[in-house]
C-alpha cells in the first residue's frame, strides 16, 4: 500500500484510533498530539508494503503513547526530584516567576506569536480554530468546504514553522547560557 493508501486509512481510521488511545489513557488533548505526530510521521517518510494498514496504524499510535507517557513519567520524577532538592535548601518554592524569566517568556511568545501571524491566512485560521478555540478538525474541515487531510496538512505547516521558531530560541538560549570565549575556543 503506498503512503497515499495509508493516509486514506489513517483519515479513515482516526476516530477510532482517538478512542483506542483515550481508552489507553491518555487525555483528549495528548490523543490529538499523539495522532498528530503518527500523521506527521506518515507524511514524512516514505513507507515500504503495508499489508495491514489498520494494523500498522494501531501499532504506530501505541509506540507514540508509550513513548509520550515514558517521556511524561520523566518529566514527572525530574521535577519532583527538583523540587525535593530545592525545597529543602531554599525553603520552599516562589510561586511567580523571577522578572528576568518573565520578561523572557514574554519576548519568546511575542515571537511565536509573529510566526503565526505569518503564516498563510487559512492555515492561521485553521491552527487557531484548532489549537486555541479547540474545534474539531471534521467541523473544521465541514466549515471551510475542505477534506480533515487538508487540515491536518494545514496544522503540519503551523507545527512546523513554530518547531522551527522554537528551535531557534533554544538554540538562542543554548549559546547565551554557554558563550564560548576565545581562549578556550582555540586552546590557549
Amino acid at each position: 500500500m503506498s503512503n497515499s493508501g495509508i493516509l486514506q486509512v489513517f483519515a479513515d481510521s482516526r476516530e477510532a484510533l482517538m478512542r483506542f488511545l483515550v481508552l489507553r489513557g491518555a487525555s483528549s488533548a495528548d490523543a490529538e498530539d499523539i495522532l498528530q505526530e503518527v500523521h506527521l510521521k506518515l507524511l514524512s517518510e516514505e513507507l515500504g508494503p503495508v499489508a495491514e494498514p489498520r494494523a500498522y496504524l494501531y501499532k504506530m499510535a501505541t509506540n507514540y503513547f508509550l513513548g509520550f507517557r515514558r517521556t511524561a513519567d520523566r518529566r514527572t520524577r525530574r521535577e519532583e526530584d527538583w523540587m525535593e532538592v530545592h525545597s529543602a535548601t531554599e525553603g520552599g518554592i516562589e510561586e511567580r516567576p523571577s522578572i528576568e524569566a518573565a520578561l523572557i517568556a514574554r519576548q519568546q511568545l511575542a515571537i511565536l506569536q509573529r510566526v503565526v501571524d505569518g503564516l498563510p491566512e487559512r492555515t492561521r485560521v485553521i491552527f487557531r480554530r484548532f489549537r486555541i478555540d479547540g474545534e474539531p478538525q471534521r467541523q473544521i474541515a465541514a466549515d471551510l468546504a475542505i477534506s480533515v487531510s487538508a487540515v491536518e496538512k494545514h496544522l503540519a505547516k503551523a507545527y512546523a514553522a513554530i518547531a522551527a521558531a522554537r528551535l531557534r530560541l533554544d538554540e538562542d538560549n543554548l549559546a547565551w547560557r554557554h558563550p564560548i570565549d576565545e581562549e578556550s575556543r582555540h586552546g590557549t
